[in-house]
């Protein structure tokens, strides 16, 4: 029986799992970071190979399984999806691969069917609209150089510069002040700002700041909640133009939502979103993704072998409810 070794890597961890053509899941294995735009293409897939032999064990030599199918984070561009796949085929890690931005494995997974529309708002964001017909709108997602605002360290830096012009006298007084200065332990946010210019302070602390900004915003602090309505328009546009493109805005469509930002199911930001698909695009109904990414990019493995609706159905029930979206590994019955 051919198998999949889907990977879901992030900016925070690397999940792989290996899955029987059937949808039966093999094994599971969780790793460090999968970065390539910082660490580089080879270290990136230093660290799926290490993941690989987590959840194998450390006999386990390559190939690991007929197709690597693997939806990370860094595939922004083709050129980029291409360096990766180029890299796992000559680590023989698989007798095929396929790679793609992770948005497309979100997607995978929170649709009932292989096309619809997802919005990503982790620590940055994404979006990607698929049409019934395979056409795929996307962005190149590379962060404010390419048009995007916001997820979550983009609204950290927006915490922080709205704390820093409170403090100073150049800005209106907002309890993101007190965010700041309470979340890092500072007397001044002041402080902050320089700890991050000095490297002292890893720039990826500022996404913690996104918890204080939504309550401030719940409490009714106006410079609060013009940042979390401007994600709200950041989430909206995203998904809406790229259904546009493609002509998906006069038939129903399900957009699925997720990223910590987002699945954290903030009832403001949710009710927000909620309003200007509601505006923007009425035959849209939104989904909350139930199972993790790595579920999708299982999905997209055995869509790529042909596997029928059943084998779908026992991966789904594997992921659904699996503490941290890792379901036990099961024997896969005889070919």
């Amino acid at each position: 029986m051919r198998t999949v070794l889907a990977v879901d890597g992030g900016n925070s961890k690397t999940d792989v799992a290996l899955v029987a053509e059937d949808g039966t899941v093999l094994a599971t294995g969780r790793g460090g970071p999968f970065v390539p735009q910082s660490a580089g293409v080879a270290a990136a897939i230093d660290v799926l190979g290490h993941t690989a032999r987590l959840a194998l064990g450390p006999q386990a030599e390559p190939p690991y399984a007929d197709l690597v199918a693997a939806y990370v984070a860094g595939a922004d561009l083709p050129v980029e999806e291409d360096l990766l796949h180029d890299e796992i085929m000559a680590r023989g890690y698989g007798r095929r691969a396929v790679v793609g931005n992770d948005t497309f494995a979100l997607l995978r997974a929170g649709t009932s069917r292989p096309w619809g529309a997802a919005v990503v708002c982790g620590a940055g964001i994404n979006a990607v609209a698929v049409a019934p017909d395979g056409r795929v709108a996307r962005y190149p997602a590379l962060g404010r150089i390419s048009g995007d605002w916001g997820g979550g360290l983009g609204l950290g830096e927006e915490v922080l510069w709205h704390a820093v012009r409170a403090e100073d006298g150049r800005g209106p007084a907002t309890a993101l002040l007190d965010v700041v200065r309470g979340f890092f332990g500072v007397r001044l946010a002041e402080e902050v700002t320089i700890a991050l210019h000095f490297g002292e302070l890893r720039a990826d602390r500022i996404h913690g700041l996104v918890p204080g900004l939504l309550a401030a915003a719940a409490a009714g602090d106006a410079v609060a909640r013009d940042v979390v309505e401007r994600q709200a328009d950041e989430v909206a546009v995203m998904g809406v133009a790229a259904m546009r493109r493609l002509g998906m805005l006069d038939e129903p469509c399900e957009v699925v939502l997720g990223g910590g930002v987002l699945t954290s199911r903030d009832p403001l930001l949710t009710a927000l979103v909620e309003e200007r698909y509601a505006a923007q695009a009425p035959r849209a109904a939104l989904v909350v993704a139930a199972l993790p990414p790595i579920a999708g990019a299982a999905l997209l493995g055995l869509d790529r072998l042909g596997a029928g609706p059943e084998a779908a159905d026992r991966l789904r029930t594997a992921f659904a409810g699996a503490p941290g979206g890792r379901p036990a590994p099961t024997a896969a019955p005889s070919a």
